[in-house]
Formats: structure tokens, C-alpha cells, sequence
């Protein structure tokens, strides 16, 4: 143990707690991680209680306030809340926006899964970084322009702010409390913002993530014109007959400690957080247009804040959206950057949960960070499905790296197992971090008390 924590580098962040809520029944961070490992497809047809898709749905994609698709990742219980438990009265949940409810509970269960008492920590520095885009709630509650929906309540209820500030107020945090919106980058620029939170020593515990749920067509409608979404309803990064990504419900913190600090206290580590980075593409043919070159920067930046090459990666969470313009790019911008330092004959791996459960957009680095730090503590690296047939604009003779379709044991490497996850928001601000394996050390046995089902 002592050992353990002396080798701890500065710098180093670990992950020692989750909590989440995915498509395909996934409540925790178990049935998420089986879900990958069975290579199951989440996506499902818009449930009825979201919206009506039978009335707005269409083939023609410029029809007017229609939608392509009709399909979907949605989250179980998305309604489901127990306002008595946060000491929240009913009247003000009923206007609290879904996506704040269901961060709490989610934020409940990352501390006790990193054996943390909520109690205890009122009053202290804990921080809370959280990543949104998207209030279909607020549209709801404002649709009516007689305004006989608006309430007292409906200011806090709806706000973007909310999303983070909710949990500081209902746990006592004191700590920096940043709702952050950069599109579908926005939950892993939340855990670079966390990161930097505990290095700088302004927090000593940290809950980092994003929630996006869907209640509202609007949004659905506005990427429906603007052919970001896929007509069939179907996520297939990297595929050559993808056509668009499909918008998803999710909702993922993980809590997050200095790396020493969580070895002297005998936390449960799932991965440890070697490097985080944030840059922007700048101008492009379009303002969703990514910018490969943008991408390659990020990634050996951020590996050089962690003391490695690209090269010394065995695996790399993709953002892989399932377009036909954003999936070459990013393909071939990996193949020179996880090129670079790589010895020969060593072996590394890409996918993307979106394949899985779909575009979980502000909460999608989270998805692919949770994903990654499991896969590195079980060792596995789960199939990369709806492949078929490559897309023929990605390079794949100048490729480092292999697209598994099936379970794959973690390939033979030098050094810790590491990771890279990569996260790009449609206006152009990319994030990447960079995980390892957790360090040999001792964990608490015992929980603080038993794990919660919903609150």
C-alpha cells in the first residue's frame, strides 16, 4: 500500500466511484458494462411517452416539422423521482427538469459506489461538473403562451445552470459548482474542468459527467433538417452504409479523487486519469464540419501531458458518430496520431459505445469514459457491432489499429494498460483523455451503507 502511493504521480486523477443510467435497461455501471460485453443494440423506437412519433414523423427529410428515424436510446424511469429523499417538496419537483432528478440519484450512487458517505460530505470543497445541451423541459413548460404552466418553481426548474448547482445545494457542496454546455464534447470537458479543480487543490472530491434526456421533439426535428440524424435509426460508426447518428437519453458521473489521496484512503480505483486536454477547430468548411488536423493536435498534447506517445495506447474510445463525414476524419486523423511512437508489431484497438447505445450527445464522452475505465479494469475490450463493411473513405491500409467485432482480451503491452477517449462537440471544441490501469493497492471492504436502488 505505502509503496502504492508513493509512486502515485502529480497530476495523476482516479476514478473511484460511479454512477449512470444508459439505454438498454443499463440502471448502473454493471448492467452497462454486460450490455457491451453481449454486443447489444439499445436502440428501440421512440417510447409514447416522449412524444408522439406516429403524428411527426416522415421520409422526406425537408418536409416541414416532421422527423426522420422515429428511433431512438432511451433510459428506463426517466420520470421516476422520489422528491422527499433529496428533501425536495413535490410541487417543486414537478417542475424540476427530469435531467436534475435523475443527477441526483446518479450522483448518489457515484459516491457510495467510491464508498463515500453523502451525509459526511456536507460542507466540504466537493466539486461538481456537469454537462448539458439540450432543456427539452423548458420548452415544455414554455410552450404555453398563456404562460399557465409557469410556476414558482419553474426559474430553478428549467435553468441550464441547475444541472450542476441542484447537486452542490441538496449535497451541501462547496466546492466549484460549472454547468458546462460545448455540445457533445461537453461531459468530457466537464472531467477536464475536474480534473484541473483537483490539481489546483480548490477540491478535494470531484463528481464530473452530463445528462441528456429527451422529452420534446423540437430539438430532434431542427437535426432532422439539418441531416445530422440517420433515416433508418440505426448507429453504425465507421460502417460504409452509415447515414447519420441516432440522438439517446444518458446520464453518467463518475467521482473522482487525487490520485494519491485515494490510495491513502483505501478507495476502490476503476481507472486512473493520466492526462485531460480541450481545443477548438477553428474555422472549417462548416461550423460542424470536425477538423482532423484539430484532432491529431489534441491527442499528442494530451499524451504528452501524460509522460507517453500515442503510441504506447492499446485502445482508443472514438466519438464515432455514425456520419458520413465526421467518421473518416476521425478515423484517418487516429491512424497518424496513434502511429506516432507505436513499436512494431504492438497492437491497439478502436471503437465507440455510440455503436451500442447511440448519440447520448452532452453525455456521450461520459458514456465513453465510463466504458473505457471498466475496460481497462476488466481487462476486456468489448465488440465494436453494426460493422459490416468499412467505410471506403477511412484509410485502413495506413492504420495502426484493428476495429474488434467481437469480446477482445486487453492486447500484451509494455507499461500500464492505457487508453485514450475522444469527445467532439458539433461547434467545433474537442476534448480527449487519456486513461490508465489502476495501481495495485488495497480497497475499503466494507460499504458505507448498502448500495441504493432509486432514491
Amino acid at each position: 500500500m505505502a509503496d502504492a502511493i508513493n509512486d502515485a504521480s502529480t497530476g495523476k486523477v482516479a476514478i473511484i466511484g460511479i454512477g449512470c443510467r444508459f439505454p438498454g435497461e443499463a440502471s448502473d455501471h454493471r448492467a452497462f458494462w454486460q450490455n457491451l460485453l453481449d454486443g447489444k443494440d439499445c436502440v428501440i423506437p421512440t417510447p409514447a411517452n416522449r412524444y408522439d412519433v406516429t403524428t411527426l414523423r416522415s421520409g422526406l427529410r425537408d418536409k416541414p416539422g416532421r422527423l426522420v428515424g422515429g428511433r431512438g436510446g432511451y433510459i428506463e424511469g426517466f420520470d421516476e423521482f422520489e422528491p422527499a429523499f433529496f428533501g425536495i417538496s413535490p410541487r417543486e419537483a414537478d417542475h424540476m427538469d427530469p435531467q436534475q432528478r435523475k443527477l441526483l440519484e446518479v450522483a448518489w450512487e457515484a459516491l457510495e459506489d467510491g464508498g463515500q458517505r453523502p451525509a459526511e460530505l456536507a460542507g466540504s470543497d466537493t466539486a461538481v461538473y456537469v454537462g448539458a445541451f439540450t432543456l427539452d423541459y423548458k420548452i415544455l413548460q414554455f410552450a404555453d403562451l398563456s404562460f399557465g404552466t409557469l410556476a414558482a418553481h419553474t426559474a430553478t426548474g428549467t435553468m441550464m445552470t441547475m444541472v450542476s448547482n441542484r447537486i452542490s445545494h441538496s449535497f451541501d457542496f462547496r466546492g466549484p459548482s460549472l454547468s458546462v454546455d460545448t455540445a457533445c464534447s461537453s461531459s468530457l470537458v466537464a472531467v477536464h474542468l475536474a480534473c484541473q479543480s483537483l490539481n489546483r487543490r480548490e477540491s478535494g472530491l470531484a463528481l464530473a459527467g452530463g445528462v441528456l434526456l429527451h422529452m420534446a421533439p423540437q430539438y430532434t426535428i431542427a437535426e432532422t433538417k439539418g441531416g445530422f440524424l440517420s433515416p433508418e435509426g440505426r448507429s453504425r460508426t465507421f460502417d460504409a452504409s452509415a447515414d447519420g447518428y441516432v440522438r439517446a437519453e444518458g446520464v453518467g458521473l463518475v467521482a473522482l479523487k487525487r490520485l494519491e489521496d485515494a490510495l491513502r484512503d483505501g478507495d476502490p480505483v476503476y481507472a486512473v486519469i493520466a492526462g485531460t486536454g480541450v481545443n477548438q477547430d477553428g474555422r472549417t468548411n462548416g461550423i460542424t464540419v470536425p477538423n482532423g488536423e484539430a484532432q491529431v493536435s489534441l491527442v499528442r498534447q494530451v499524451c504528452a501531458e501524460a509522460g507517453i506517445t500515442p503510441g504506447d495506447l492499446q485502445y482508443m474510445e472514438a466519438h464515432g458518430t455514425s456520419t458520413p463525414v465526421g467518421d473518416p476524419i476521425e478515423a484517418n486523423a487516429l491512424s497518424r496520431a496513434l502511429a506516432i511512437g507505436r513499436a512494431p508489431g504492438a497492437a491497439c484497438y478502436v471503437g465507440s459505445v455510440k455503436a451500442n447505445i447511440g448519440h447520448t450527445e452532452s453525455a456521450a464522452g461520459i458514456a465513453g469514459l465510463i466504458k473505457t475505465a471498466l475496460a481497462l479494469k476488466h481487462r476486456r475490450i468489448p465488440p465494436h457491432i453494426n460493422l459490416e463493411r468499412i467505410n471506403p473513405a477511412i484509410d485502413r491500409g495506413a492504420s495502426p489499429y484493428d476495429i474488434p467485432t467481437r469480446v477482445t482480451d486487453w492486447p500484451e503491452h509494455e507499461g500500464p494498460a492505457r487508453a485514450g477517449v475522444n469527445a467532439f462537440g458539433f461547434g467545433g471544441t474537442n476534448a480527449h483523455a487519456i486513461l490508465e490501469e489502476a495501481p495495485a493497492h488495497t480497497a475499503r471492504t466494507e460499504n458505507p451503507r448498502p448500495a441504493p436502488t432509486s432514491p
